[in-house]
């Protein structure tokens, strides 16, 4: 028996059009954003996806790239689990600061440090080694056993806390997660046996 999980990072976001570091922040979506979610939405309904649990952080971005995904899947009345867990990376003294003022302020160097490295935290935030450590208990504890179980679960949160949540189950090395690209809107699903390892990425 094989679950089904669905990881979704939210549509582009107002802070994301004005090169502005979000984390924490808590913008909304843009049109370009919401039609995204939406066409994910539809993607996934054409593909005959039907998740069974719904999970997504405690941001609006994330929240409502869920809310519009669900509206085009025609899926109404269920409870939705959110948790700052799968909260994307806290960026931090960076936070709400345009990318191009944090070079000019810190150095192409520093910032690049932060952004690029795997365990080096800007001033006040944390590292993509530190999201981890805060989403991927949760997701052991709390989603990983329900995939394993044959459930279908839909995650949508952020590019961050999803590149956790990939390394994980693809088994990556910190080297090979900081060079994965996720894409807003975009979805990465994986078929997991029911010990919860990775049976197989489906394409679709």
């Amino acid at each position: 028996m094989t679950g089904t999980l669905i990881l979704v990072r939210h549509g582009e976001s107002e802070w994301n059009l004005k090169n502005l570091f979000t984390g924490w922040r808590n913008p909304d979506l843009t049109e370009k954003g919401q039609g995204e979610a939406r066409g994910t939405g539809k993607l996934l309904k054409a593909k005959g996806f039907v998740p069974d649990l719904y999970y997504t952080s405690s941001l609006r971005r994330a929240q409502h790239t869920l809310d519009l995904m669900l509206e085009e899947m025609g899926i109404l009345n269920l409870t939705i689990t959110r948790n700052t867990a799968l909260n994307e990376r806290d960026y931090g003294d960076l936070s709400g600061l345009n990318k191009d003022d944090a070079r000019a302020k810190w150095g192409e160097e520093q910032v690049l440090i932060w952004r690029r490295s795997f365990d080096v935290p800007p001033p006040g935030g944390e590292s993509l080694k530190d999201t981890a450590a805060r989403t991927l208990p949760y997701f052991a504890a709390e989603i990983r056993p329900k995939v394993a179980a044959g459930k279908s679960v839909l995650i949508a949160a952020h590019g961050n806390s999803l590149r956790a949540l990939v390394m994980a189950i693809e088994g990556l090395t910190p080297e090979q997660i900081l060079k994965r690209e996720i894409a807003t809107g975009q979805p990465t699903i994986y078929q997991l046996k029911d010990d919860g390892s990775l049976d197989h990425r489906v394409e679709i």
